[in-house]
């Protein structure tokens, strides 16, 4: 029974995602078509319980205005979908599980570093606006770094990794640390106000990944296989994705974006299913990097550029490698 409750939230707020504002009398049309309904109307006091429910197993708010329409309590943006999905995503996957007697032996997950050790109070700092404090093992670091005051604006996911957005008190500068890479971390008593016009979203707003750029931000075109482009419709590179042409033998699509280090890899990522017409700046940056990789194997002894400067051959603004 509660497998199938949760089948109805759900279907609930999967349909007012895709139809915006729906009224009572369009959800119980959409809902009497669904497999969900048995062909029996949901009524009024039913619909009600479902939406308290949603709210207090999710954290979705389900608003009706004046006009009589319910509609999902959100900015719109395309983070507030993408988080309302994450959530639903996880407790169906969760759901699912803990029915499930021998799941282990039917689901095959990735092993990936794991950041629940530090997430919940990440989160708990983030949502308080609480400065906490932690030692840091980056990657490109001889040394672990202690004691490092942080003030952190969101948690943000990339890759199957958990990161902290915020301002590094020392500097004062905006930082990006891996949750998976921190070794300690405690919860301060000193609260931190976000500046009004500052919006943690917008930091990535125009980027692929978690490096940061102060390039400007550049219209970038790519052109991919047929194939290629039907994984881009599925699930676009990035929110301010166009397909500007489609043909029998590619397409073209157009992106807003700041030239970064996770841009030029996440294309290189595809081979020679993608390739960059513009700007000639990212042109640039892909076939250097292409370059360095095609001597890396003309030399079998040649150690990569980047162990040899102590760094890596894409330089950028990136504060999350510190």
């Amino acid at each position: 029974m509660a497998k199938d409750l949760f089948g109805r939230y759900v279907w609930i707020v999967d349909t007012l995602n895709r139809y915006g504002k729906l009224t009572r009398a369009e959800l119980n049309r959409l809902w009497k078509r669904s497999s969900r309904s048995d062909g029996e109307e949901l009524p009024a006091r039913t619909f009600f319980h479902y939406r308290r429910a949603i709210e207090e197993n999710f954290n979705i708010e389900i608003l009706c205005n004046g006009n009589g329409e319910y509609f999902i309590n959100s900015d719109n943006s395309r983070q507030s979908r993408a988080y309302t999905n994450w959530v639903l995503d996880q407790h169906a996957m969760s759901s699912a599980v803990r029915l499930s007697p021998d799941a282990a032996a039917k689901v095959d997950v990735e092993d990936v570093p794991s950041a629940r050790e530090f997430f919940p109070l990440a989160y708990d700092a983030v949502s308080q606006q609480c400065a906490i404090v932690f030692a840091y093992a980056g990657f490109n670091r001889a040394r672990v770094e202690y004691d490092i005051r942080f003030l952190p604006y969101m948690l943000k996911r990339y890759k199957q990794r958990w990161y902290m957005v915020g301002i590094k008190e020392k500097s004062g500068d905006m930082r990006t640390y891996a949750l998976d890479r921190v070794r300690d971390m405690r919860l301060t008593s000193e609260h931190f106000e976000i500046p009004a016009e500052t919006d943690p979203r917008d930091i990535f707003a125009n980027i692929i990944g978690v490096t940061s750029s102060k390039a400007p931000v550049k219209k970038v075109k790519i052109m991919v296989t047929p194939t290629q482009a039907k994984y881009f419709r599925a699930l676009p590179l990035h929110g301010s994705q166009e397909e500007e042409m489609v043909s029998d033998n590619y397409s073209i699509f157009s992106y807003t974006l700041q030239l970064n280090y996770e841009l030029v890899h996440e294309i290189l990522s595809f081979g020679n299913n993608v390739k960059v017409l513009e700007p000639k700046e990212l042109v640039t940056m892909v076939t250097n990097e292409l370059r360095t990789t095609l001597d890396l194997y003309d030399s079998p002894d040649a150690i990569p550029a980047g162990e040899i400067a102590g760094r890596r051959p894409l330089q950028s603004t990136d504060n999350e490698f510190n």
